[in-house]
């Protein structure tokens, strides 16, 4: 028997975490692959053996069968008598015909984020972006032109924000107010959930033109048409659409401080006295210590974008209470994700 000295790897505390995190792109592009390759929207229909799921997938047998199993010991699938199936999770979340279905985030992931944050450590010593931003041109212009990425853009949107919209609709005191307007709404779907929540309420989904028509379909297939309508306008150079809140979800993360603090000032301008303005993002402590998602988000933005950054409640409440807002809060939704109110 051997016993570990301070130069053996077994004396050393925290090598099984640095390995972990260094390697876990394996896991993560196996996660991303599947997705890719419809693993989990295929399983939905029943669970299927090796070979059939190897030819029903279009995988090539030298790796199928590794590939499953990783899917299997990461806790992604369940395999018994040698057939696959989802687990309760990925059957809930990465089926793509359920309603629940949040794969479009990462779907974005592997086919944008993943090659850009190879970029980081570049993008750490020169504080530019990795992104479409890298070329010159502008990331969400490069998005909004191509009908096919738009769309899967504001899928992953959806899929981000679904949870933290859910929470809102549910938890927000709606009975209060009459009408609710959604800036930068994407898709639609923290004003759809909200609309579906509070049928009293009259709302907007407001973002670019080119928008409307995917804003639209989700609406309607919402059953909503009557009471969310869209609103076509870019907040840097329009007005913002009156309401009684004000609603900005992974918006203000996208922007420098300048355009941060002038897109509160339009949201106050926008609602009447009494009214509300409530900002989401993966919200960073105020220590900055434990919400790693958020200050990787943070990190995300240095990737993607010119100037954006996340922030922290603090850093929100204080643009908020400059641009004349009279109480504030910030209250945890789901996940990393936290809002922060402000009324006039």
């Amino acid at each position: 028997m051997t016993t570990a000295t301070a130069n053996t790897p077994e004396a050393v505390p925290g090598l099984d975490h640095i390995m972990q995190t260094g390697l876990a792109f394996w896991a993560s592009k196996v996660l991303l692959s599947a997705v890719e390759t419809e693993v989990f929207t295929e399983l939905a229909k029943g669970p299927e053996d090796l070979p059939t799921l190897t030819g029903r997938l279009g995988l090539h047998p030298r790796g199928a069968r590794d590939f499953l199993d990783s899917l299997v010991a990461l806790g992604f699938l369940v395999r018994e008598d040698g057939n696959y199936s989802n687990t309760p999770s990925t059957g809930l979340y990465l089926d793509k015909h359920k309603p629940s279905y949040v794969g479009g985030l990462l779907e974005m992931a592997n086919h944008r984020l993943y090659r850009f944050w190879g970029g980081l450590t570049t993008a750490l010593r020169t504080g530019l972006a990795q992104s479409e931003a890298a070329q010159g041109n502008d990331t969400f212009a490069t998005l909004y032109a191509d009908p096919a990425r738009l769309k899967e853009f504001l899928r992953a949107m959806t899929g981000v924000s679904r949870g933290a919209n859910t929470s809102i609709a549910a938890r927000f005191p709606w009975a209060k107010y009459k009408t609710a307007a959604d800036v930068g709404t994407a898709q639609g779907d923290l004003i759809v959930q909200v609309a579906l929540a509070n049928p009293h309420l009259s709302c907007i989904g407001f973002d670019l033109a080119e928008v409307a028509a995917v804003f639209e379909d989700y609406v309607e297939s919402n059953g909503l048409s009557a009471r969310v309508k869209f609103h076509g306008g870019s907040f840097f150079t329009d007005p913002l659409p009156k309401a009684d809140v004000i609603m900005m979800g992974h918006i203000l993360h996208d922007w420098n401080l300048d355009e941060k603090r002038m897109l509160v000032r339009k949201a106050y301008d926008a609602v009447p006295e009494g009214g509300a303005f409530v900002v989401y993002d993966s919200i960073i402590d105020d220590d900055r210590s434990k919400n790693a998602f958020g200050l990787m988000m943070s990190l995300n933005m240095l990737i993607e974008t010119p100037g954006g950054f996340d922030y922290t409640g603090a850093d929100c409440i204080g643009w908020m209470k400059e641009a004349g807002f009279r109480e504030t809060r910030v209250e945890h939704l789901v996940g990393p994700d936290s809002m922060v109110v402000g009324i006039k």
